[in-house]
Order: C-alpha cells, then sequence, then structure tokens
C-alpha cells in the first residue's frame, strides 16, 4: 500500500522544541536576513508576514523587492493553482510552450508596443545577477572588448562577472579570486551636488586616459544595495550620450527599480533614455517565482544557438503569474495613476518622518516612487532602528556600504492604512532609539 504525503501548511510547521534549532545546527553560516528577522514565518498574505507564534508583521521589504504585488496575490494565486490543477508545463528549458508564448505575446502587447521600445527577449538564468552575466557576457561579443564601466556603490550580483561589477568591498572579498575588466566611474552626485561626474567619465573616455575602451556602461537608475541613490535625469541621459558617442553598449540594470517600483513599469521611463540592453527580474515574475529577462536591441542579437543557456530558464509557472501581473495591472494606466497616488502617501509620510527626528538625528530622505530610504549621518542608527521597528512588527532592512540607509520597499498593492501602521510603528522605534 502506498503511503498519502500531506504537504499541507500545518503538516510541514514544526511541532518541537528542539527543531527550531535545524537552521542553527544545518543551515551554512552565509544565512543573513533570519539573523535580523528572527522569527520561524509561517503563512504570508498581501503586506503581512505572521510567525508560527501568531505574530504579524507589516512587511516594508517584500523579498527585497521580488513581491511588488504582495504575497500570494490572489490574482496569480488563483492563475497558478488552474495552470498546475492542469499539468501544465512546469520545467521547459527553451522549450516553445503555450505558457511563455503568452507571456511574450502579453509582454510585447502591453509592455514593449506602448513605449516604443521593440527588444528581443532572451531568458537566462532564472536570478537577476545571471541576466547580468549574459548582459556583459553578450556586450563584449558583440563589441570584441573586455571593459566595462560600473559605478561607485554599484550592485549587480554575487556571481564573479556581476560581483566584478559591484563595488561593496566585503562582497568583493567573497570571490576569492581577481576581479577584473571592469572601470569603476563615480555616480551621479558621488562628490556631491555641485559635481557633475558625466564629465569625469567623459574625459576619463578620451585617449590617453590609461581607460581601456569599454563594451559597456552598466548602472543602476536607483542604486538599491548601494544607499537608494537615485541618478537625475540629467546625468543618465548625459551618461547615454557619452555611451553613443564613443560606440559604448548602455546597460540599464533595472533587476529592482524595474516592475512599478518607481512609478512606472521600467525606471528609465522618466529619464528619457533609451538603454541598448536591460535587465529584470525580481518582481517580473510577480509572484516571487524565479524568473529573469535580458531586453536587447534587435541588432545586438548575435548569440549562436546555446552559446548561453541554463536549465532553469523556463520557469514556466513564473511564465504564467508574469502575465496576469501584466493583464491586471499593466493593462491600461490606471494602476500606475494608483500607484503613483500611493507612493505620495508614502512620500509624505516619510518625510513627516525624517523632519521629526530630524534635530536629534540628521538624516536625507532619497529615492523615487516605492524605492524609498532614509540616510543617517550618524552611520550606526539605521540599523538599530531597523532591529527595534522589527520587535514592533515592521520588517524592514537597511543598505549602503555602511548599512547607514533605512530602505523602504513596500509591496506597490500595499494599502495606505498599512502604509499608515508601519510608520507608526517606525516613528515609534525612532523614538525608543534616540531617546537619551
Amino acid at each position: 500500500m502506498t503511503a498519502t504525503l500531506n504537504y499541507s501548511i500545518s503538516h510541514l510547521a514544526p511541532a518541537t522544541p528542539q527543531s527550531l534549532d535545524i537552521f542553527e545546527l544545518k543551515e551554512s553560516n552565509v544565512r543573513s536576513y533570519c539573523r535580523d528577522f528572527t522569527a520561524t514565518f509561517h503563512t504570508a498574505e498581501g503586506s503581512t508576514l505572521t510567525s508560527e507564534q501568531g505574530q504579524v508583521f507589516i512587511d516594508f521589504f517584500s523579498g527585497a523587492g521580488a513581491l511588488n504585488y504582495g504575497h500570494n496575490n490572489p490574482v496569480l494565486k488563483a492563475a497558478l493553482l488552474d495552470y498546475i490543477g492542469q499539468n501544465g508545463i512546469t520545467h521547459g528549458l527553451d522549450f516553445k510552450t503555450t505558457a511563455k508564448k503568452a507571456f511574450l505575446t502579453a509582454f510585447e502587447e502591453q509592455i514593449l508596443a506602448p513605449r516604443n521600445l521593440r527588444y528581443k527577449v532572451q531568458f537566462p538564468g532564472p536570478t537577476g545577477t545571471n541576466a547580468v552575466e549574459a548582459a556583459i557576457k553578450l556586450a563584449r561579443k558583440y563589441t570584441g572588448r573586455q571593459n566595462v564601466v560600473a559605478f561607485t556603490n554599484a550592485f549587480h550580483g554575487m556571481s564573479l562577472g556581476s560581483l566584478a561589477l559591484t563595488s561593496n568591498p566585503r562582497k568583493r572579498a567573497g570571490a576569492g579570486v581577481t576581479l577584473n575588466n571592469v572601470t569603476f566611474m563615480p555616480y551621479d552626485q558621488y562628490f556631491g551636488e555641485s559635481v557633475d561626474t558625466s564629465l569625469y567619465l567623459a574625459n576619463m573616455l578620451r585617449s590617453g586616459s590609461g581607460v581601456d575602451k569599454p563594451a559597456a556602461i552598466i548602472l543602476e537608475t536607483v542604486q538599491g544595495e548601494g544607499g537608494v541613490n537615485s541618478a537625475s535625469p540629467a546625468w543618465v541621459q548625459a551618461v547615454q550620450a557619452i555611451a553613443r558617442e564613443h560606440d559604448i553598449l548602455l546597460i540599464i540594470d533595472d533587476i529592482q527599480a524595474g516592475c512599478g517600483r518607481t512609478g512606472d513599469f521600467f525606471s528609465f521611463e522618466a529619464l528619457g533614455v533609451t538603454p541598448d540592453i536591460v535587465t529584470l527580474s525580481k518582481s517580473i515574475s510577480g509572484y516571487g517565482l524565479p524568473m529573469s529577462l535580458v531586453l536587447l536591441a534587435p541588432h545586438l542579437d548575435v548569440w549562436e544557438p546555446g552559446e548561453h543557456n541554463g536549465t532553469f530558464r523556463g520557469n514556466n509557472l513564473a511564465f504564467v503569474t508574469g502575465k496576469v501581473v501584466i493583464d491586471h495591472y499593466w493593462s491600461d494606466a490606471s494602476f500606475t495613476q494608483v500607484l503613483k497616488a500611493k507612493a505620495d502617501v508614502l512620500h509624505q509620510g516619510l518625510l513627516t518622518l525624517s523632519q521629526g527626528v530630524a534635530a536629534t538625528a540628521p538624516n536625507r530622505l532619497k529615492g523615487r516612487g516605492f524605492f524609498k530610504g532614509i540616510e543617517f549621518e550618524d552611520r550606526s542608527l539605521a540599523q538599530k532602528i531597523a532591529a527595534q521597528a522589527y520587535l514592533g512588527g515592521v520588517i524592514i532592512e537597511t543598505s549602503g556600504i555602511e548599512n547607514q540607509v533605512l530602505k523602504f520597499l513596500p509591496a506597490l498593492t500595499i494599502t495606505p492604512a498599512q502604509i499608515t501602521q508601519g510608520l507608526h510603528i517606525l516613528e515609534q522605534a525612532f523614538a525608543e532609539v534616540t531617546a537619551p
């Protein structure tokens, strides 16, 4: 007789106190988020997470930006369960499947075409760093050059090629090898608001500087891990003009800043530029399912069949939810309008919060849309506030080289009431941390 396996959520919940030590006993020391958010989380819905003990947390983290539409979004979940129930293809390599066809059609008709973007779509491995690796590999193949320009405070991933583009010294140290063929340039306002760093880039690309002509320039329009540094339209436009002058490809890494995070689907829409290559991941599936894309100008598609591939580049479950995201949220302008109005609620709340503690904790509000940060002059303060907010029921992370920025990534579907509640808890955390 075949035993019936019960994989319900209640069955998976640890039943004994001893099992709570399994993470410490068996999981690698490399784990990080669980050291700050110590609860064992059991269920999640929308913008809340619930622990085994029943404590409810407001989520201002959203899976590091992978859950722009919230946890277990009911519209996406219904489509996913229906697809699975019909024995739809789950793993498909780069086979043609109905799920991929539906996603590509929706992406072309409702995302690319209305924005007059003519990109071809590459499915690399399922994570953001896979997309970056493919993008720089393609740029080098197309141009025949090796060097790539990246920027101060950049973060592009943890595999070797992406890590070479990442500036954080602690993350770079983990590579164990020399990270080559990248030249770092100063990001917008790196030397202060009065210095146009695009002029530095322009001068360093002239002959005689010692900088090898790059295959590509890669940038984030908002540097998430680097401290929520937001580039101005003028600066990004200047960088694009420099790239075109020197026949260098412009890659925009929209892995965290894209998919509506800054208010538009792509973070570069409001900046007046059209990159040659775009990388997307995190919330492109909408449900937290692994998926990434490389969008490339058609003339750049010089790949040979199978020249870059990956076993899990065909995640059909992600195609299903990604297509529903497009249909449900991006098929007309109403979602963007509501999103921008709600982002203003968040901004005003953060502005009040920032100004309210300025006397005891000098700080600066940063970012765009639903991608915000508060940077503190006291570099230790953000981590203390995040820890105190967690005790009060808010999950929020820090960013920046010294973790000096309190970073806000709420789901785009969060309610105004949840924003207000979460900010109230943060206000209490500010007061407790900064009290004499």
